[in-house]
C-alpha cells in the first residue's frame, strides 16, 4: 500500500531513547536558552505574561520534539522536566521551587495503584535540566546540565508510595478538595489549572538533582 503524502508530513519525530537524549543535553550545557527560544519561536512574554514553561518548551524543541499537554510521558518511555537553580544564601545552587510532575484526576488518583499512575510512570524514568533563573524578566537563564533519575532507591520508592497513598486516602474519605500541598513527605498533590498535580517538593528535586545526599 502506498503511503499518504499528508500523513507522512505530520508523522511522529523519532523516538529518542533516555541516553539519547542525555547525549544531546550536553551539547546544551552553559547556552543560553532565552536566546535558543527567539531561534525556535518560543514565546517568553505575551502581553506582558510570562509563559511559566518556556524553558521546557525550548529544550522539547532542541531536542526535536514539539510541545504538547499529553498525560503520557514526554518521549514515550522517559519524562522531561526543566527547573530553575537559585543560589542559596551560602551561594550554593539549590532548586527555585517545587517541581511539577503528573496532572491526575480524583478519579484516576481513587482507582489506580501507585504503579499503575502517570506519577509513577514519569518518576520511574526521568531526566530534569537545571537552568539559572535570574529575574522575573528572563533576560538569560543558562542551561546548567541534565540529570536523570528512576526509583531504584527502595527507601525513596517506598516514601514517594507512601504520599500516593495518604493522597488517595484522603481524596477517598474527604473528597478531592481535601487534596492539599500539606500532604506527602516527598511528593504533594495541589490543584493545578483546572486539574490536580503532583509536585516534587524542593529537597526532594535537590535529591534528584545531586545537591543533596538524601531527600529526607
Amino acid at each position: 500500500m502506498k503511503s499518504d503524502p499528508q500523513l507522512d508530513l505530520i508523522a511522529a519525530p523519532p523516538r529518542l531513547t533516555r541516553e539519547e537524549g542525555l547525549a544531546r543535553l550536553d551539547e546544551l550545557v552553559g547556552r543560553d536558552l532565552r536566546s535558543l527560544a527567539l531561534t525556535h519561536g518560543v514565546t517568553v512574554f505575551r502581553e506582558g505574561r510570562k509563559n511559566k514553561g518556556w524553558a521546557g518548551h525550548v529544550v522539547e524543541h532542541f531536542l526535536g520534539r514539539p510541545p504538547n499537554s499529553d498525560k503520557e510521558a514526554d518521549f514515550g518511555d522517559w519524562e522531561l522536566k526543566v527547573v530553575s537553580i537559585v543560589p542559596d544564601a551560602a551561594g550554593q545552587p539549590r532548586p527555585k521551587e517545587s517541581m511539577s510532575i503528573a496532572m491526575f484526576t480524583a478519579q484516576e488518583l481513587e482507582t489506580q495503584s501507585f504503579g499503575e499512575s502517570h506519577l509513577y510512570d514519569k518518576l520511574a524514568r526521568l531526566v530534569v535540566v537545571g537552568r539559572t533563573f535570574e529575574g522575573f524578566e528572563e533576560e538569560q537563564s543558562i542551561c546548567l546540565g541534565a540529570t536523570s533519575f528512576d526509583l531504584s532507591d527502595p527507601a525513596v520508592y517506598a516514601q514517594v508510595e507512601e504520599d500516593y497513598e495518604e493522597a488517595r486516602w484522603v481524596a477517598r474519605t474527604e473528597g478531592a478538595y481535601a487534596l492539599t500541598g500539606h500532604i506527602g513527605r516527598l511528593v504533594q498533590p495541589r490543584p493545578k489549572n483546572e486539574g490536580l498535580g503532583f509536585y516534587a517538593r524542593p529537597r526532594f528535586v535537590a535529591f534528584i538533582l545531586g545537591f543533596e545526599d538524601s531527600p529526607f
